[in-house]
């Protein structure tokens, strides 16, 4: 009799230590970092009872990430603020009008976090990614009115006329773009599961940037205006330098528009091809749920023989520990934690822990690759380096899941075995395994119900013989010190090492007799599998693989669909788990979110402007868009995946602000009786600056994305190439296409003042009608 833990059968190491391993866990709605700030808090009071000779550190932290990658969203949205009020002094020549858009985006910005604080959001990584592209968004509409009113000012209207005619005059189109980027992000709202619930958060946090942006452009940048913008206020040489640089943009835009109105036809092929070029880049481009991303630290995944013991999966364990201490030792590595067994009880797991980003010397996809082929010397196992990814990545999870479903595990077992043999010729696939081993060995004892009761020995003895004896029992509790402990009962190993010594195993009779438990029993070995799973109510076989760096989750599962498909002959069907159902799920919702927003955007179009011709004028800008995101990942070699999705959901309004200017003021000058074709390219020409000068600090508020490094570099920089290279493109071709279109499709069309004017003429012409 003994004192001793209930389980020894347990290691936990650290860095070639033996330690003992503390784990918390935060419940469902917990923030993570107040979690770990109070833990921390915790451990220092800890640290000053300890017994001498005793340490307590930390050694896995998950929140390192996500505090470091909030960090570099905030930095990232310092830069994108410093590069937007760049531009605007570029475009406007003086620090006077610089100042209205630096203190009427914080405004907006300050009343999203609040709007933010009343919903129940936090911050995290989506919402200041949304802030971040929120910049370029939220200067918008304060450029469209400074710039409108800073041009009546230089015209010669006293700076307070100047704010009231010029926030009328665009009031309109601020509204408009306002509603109509609103409308491209309400979908998102609506998107299921949690996929859904992530980007729902996403989705308010622009949509109340925006709102509260318009808020601030229509109230408090007019009345900055009139206060603080002055006549004449270019006189330094810089503006008047900038001035003629835009004078003479304006000038050749003239020229060479009047020429491309008068090929009005010229829209269809350009449309065509942008249409073309989109699908062909679409087939181009590879698909995934998400980008890869340090996340800085990684796991090592080890299983043994089916069946294998404690000691092997040790032993085994400490061969792949003693190939990652040298990594340790070179700085390559911080720390390398180990477990046995791992998680589910099964092999054992390494986390593996990279230094801080700026330290690194190497990626850690390359340490990870190099390590798995060194992996490769430990024969008893399968051990395999996996990174977990932010979404659908759990900590042993891998990113192909591919689940066969029927009716019998044998034809099961014989469909699996031909779509393995296929998948390994693939190099794409790595590691394949599947969850059905029939090779799990298992001893099936047999009892002689006869010849025990000719003894006297009861079944239920034999049964509580053979737990207490090759396993363990609990069969009462005791209490020491005030703290209350089992009382089990278990043999000892080193006495049942082989089938054989069961023999040393006596069961008592009726008769108080000890009888020999083999005299009763017969004993027979047997291979068969650990685990019968089913999936959705079917009897299922999971095969699992990784991906090799350069193939994707869309080609890995198209590949492995048509291998199955083909190799079906039990009438089986397919299903997915994890990160690969995951990305089936999100390929589809982001389909429907595409569509959904295009059609809000134009019924919200249509009720605004009171036609149907003039928002499909401007959502032909959006094709625009798309090509232009489609070039910037095919040219860097980015995904379409999640994030690159909702940049793409973004363009539909990005794309659709600079058409509402055009044709919003092109019908405001219609409404004066300018001849239409002259209405057109005046009011293309007159918005040219501020289109440009919004796409331009649009532009820049993504190109610290497009640049970005650090944790959570990779998910921000696809979603920044998305929007630079989208706004980019679709501003260039914009300002040809909406007003060739606009002249080809809308010449027909009444003015919306069309009614209103009739109706005035009418009521002048029969005064002595009105009292009547």
């Amino acid at each position: 009799m003994q004192l001793e833990a209930v389980d020894d059968e347990s290691t936990f190491r650290g860095n070639g230590r033996n330690m003992i391993g503390l784990g918390i866990i935060k419940q469902a709605k917990a923030n993570t970092l107040d979690v770990v700030d109070n833990a921390r808090q915790e451990l220092e009071k800890i640290k000053r009872n300890l017994p001498a000779g005793t340490t307590i550190e930390d050694s896995y932290d998950s929140s390192i990430f996500i505090r470091e990658s909030i960090y570099e969203v905030y930095r990232t949205l310092a830069i994108a603020m410093g590069l937007v009020v760049l531009v605007i002094f570029m475009f406007l020549g003086n620090i006077r009008a610089t100042l209205i858009p630096a203190v009427t985006v914080p405004v907006a910005l300050v009343a999203t976090f609040m709007f933010l604080l009343a919903m129940g959001y936090s911050i995290n990584l989506l919402t200041l990614l949304a802030l971040v592209l929120a910049i370029g968004l939220v200067v918008d509409d304060t450029i469209v009115m400074l710039e409108n009113i800073h041009r009546r000012i230089e015209l010669g209207e006293p700076p307070l006329l100047a704010a009231f005619r010029g926030a009328r005059q665009v009031g309109f189109a601020i509204i408009a773009t306002t509603l109509v980027l609103v409308a491209v992000f309400v979908p998102l709202v609506f998107m299921d599961g949690r996929i859904g619930a992530l980007f729902t958060e996403f989705a308010m946090a622009v949509s109340a940037a925006v709102l509260f942006s318009s808020v601030t452009a229509l109230t408090l940048s007019p009345a900055l205006c009139s206060k603080v913008l002055k006549p004449s206020a270019k006189e330094n040489r810089f503006s008047q330098w900038m001035e003629k640089i835009l004078s003479r943009l304006e000038q050749s835009y003239r020229k060479v528009l009047q020429d491309n109105l008068a090929r009005r036809y010229s829209l269809v092929t350009t449309l065509a091809l942008a249409g073309f070029a989109s699908y062909a880049l679409l087939q181009q481009i590879p698909s995934e749920l998400t980008p890869k991303e340090d996340r800085g630290t990684f796991f090592i995944m080890m299983n043994g023989p089916e069946g294998a013991s404690y000691e092997n999966n040790l032993a085994n364990m400490e061969q792949i520990e003693q190939r990652l201490l040298p990594y340790v030792d070179k700085g390559e590595l911080a720390r390398v934690l180990v477990r046995v067994p791992g998680w589910g009880g099964q092999g054992g797991v390494a986390i593996v822990g990279m230094p801080d980003w700026d330290e690194r010397k190497r990626s850690t996809w390359e340490v990870m690759a190099e390590i798995s082929s060194t992996m490769r010397e430990v024969t008893d196992v399968r051990a395999f380096a996996i990174m977990r990814r932010g979404i659908g990545g759990g900590g042993q999870s891998r990113p192909i899941e591919f689940v066969l479903q029927g009716n019998d595990y044998d034809e099961l077992v014989q469909w699996r075995d031909r779509i393995i043999a296929r998948a390994q010729q693939n190099p794409g696939l790595v590691r394949i395994d599947h969850d059905y081993k029939e090779t799990f060995p298992q001893f099936l004892i047999s009892i002689d119900k006869t010849k025990a009761a000719d003894l006297g020995v009861s079944i239920s003895d034999i049964g509580r013989t053979l737990e207490t004896m090759l396993g363990q029992r609990r069969v009462t509790t005791f209490i020491d010190r005030g703290e209350e402990y089992d009382v089990i009962l278990k043999g000892i190993k080193s006495d049942f090492a082989a089938p054989n010594d069961i023999h040393n195993i006596f069961v008592k009779s009726r008769t108080e007799e000890l009888v020999p438990l083999d005299s009763l029993i017969t004993i027979r070995e047997e291979a068969t599998a650990a685990r019968l799973n089913r999936y959705n109510r079917m009897r299922a076989i999971t095969i699992s693989a990784n991906l090799a760096a350069s193939y994707t989750l869309a080609e890995a599962l198209e590949f492995l669909n048509k291998v199955a498909d083909e190799e079906n002959d039990i009438d089986g069907a397919v299903d997915y788990k994890g990160e690969s159902q995951l990305f089936y799920e999100g390929a589809s919702a982001m389909t429907y979110v595409f569509i959904l927003a295009l059609t809000v955007t134009f019924l919200v179009l249509a009720a605004q402007f009171e036609s149907f011709v003039h928002p499909l004028v401007i959502m032909l800008t959006v094709p625009l868009g798309l090509v232009g995101a489609m070039y910037g990942l095919y040219i860097t070699g980015n995904t379409l995946n999640i994030y690159s999705q909702i940049g793409i959901v973004m363009l539909i309004g990005l794309s659709a602000k600079n058409g509402i200017l055009i044709v919003e003021f092109a019908n405001q000058l219609r409404d004066k009786g300018i001849p239409f074709e002259q209405a057109i390219l005046d009011a293309a020409v007159q918005r040219l600056r501020p289109i440009v000068m919004t796409s331009l600090t649009t532009v820049m508020s993504a190109i610290p994305l497009v640049f970005a490094s650090g944790p959570g570099a990779e998910s921000r920089m696809v979603i920044g190439i998305v929007i630079f290279a989208g706004v980019s493109v679709a501003t260039l071709l914009t300002l040809f296409v909406i007003p060739c279109a606009y002249n080809l499709l809308a010449k027909r069309t009444q003015s919306p003042e069309f009614i209103s004017q009739k109706l005035a003429t009418q009521e002048a012409e029969h005064k002595e009608l009105k009292h009547e």
